[in-house]
């Protein structure tokens, strides 16, 4: 059992990184795009404004995308979010979620 256990988590430390294999994009770019991020989830997209915005660090890549897009579509609404949504292309909303996708999640608690 403990070799079992073991194993598995070898396999998912390995396989962590490759979680943004579907999307691809360029992180490097994604970083100059996150600017106008910052402002709301934090120059490493940990740091939330007053705990009402989610952290975006570590956020699989393949979620950030679908998010974005449905901002961008008006199936998610929030009056933000669509308006930053509005001027970023595929390729916009590829490189900031490998971007935050490349940042290492802070675990917190969240205050009430």
């Amino acid at each position: 059992m403990k070799k079992s256990l073991l194993l598995a988590c070898v396999l998912f430390s390995l396989a962590s990184p490759l979680l943004a294999v579907g999307v691809k994009g360029d992180a490097v770019a994604g970083k100059q795009k996150a600017a106008a991020c910052a402002a709301c989830h934090g120059v490493d997209g940990n740091k939330t404004l007053d705990n009402t915005y989610p952290k975006l660090a570590g956020q699989y890549a393949d979620y950030l995308v679908k998010a974005l897009k449905e901002y961008k579509s008006g199936k998610r609404s929030n009056a933000i979010m669509a308006a930053q949504a509005q001027a970023l292309t595929e390729t916009d909303m590829a490189n900031l979620a490998v971007y935050f996708h490349s940042l290492k999640s802070e675990i917190g608690t969240l205050k009430k």
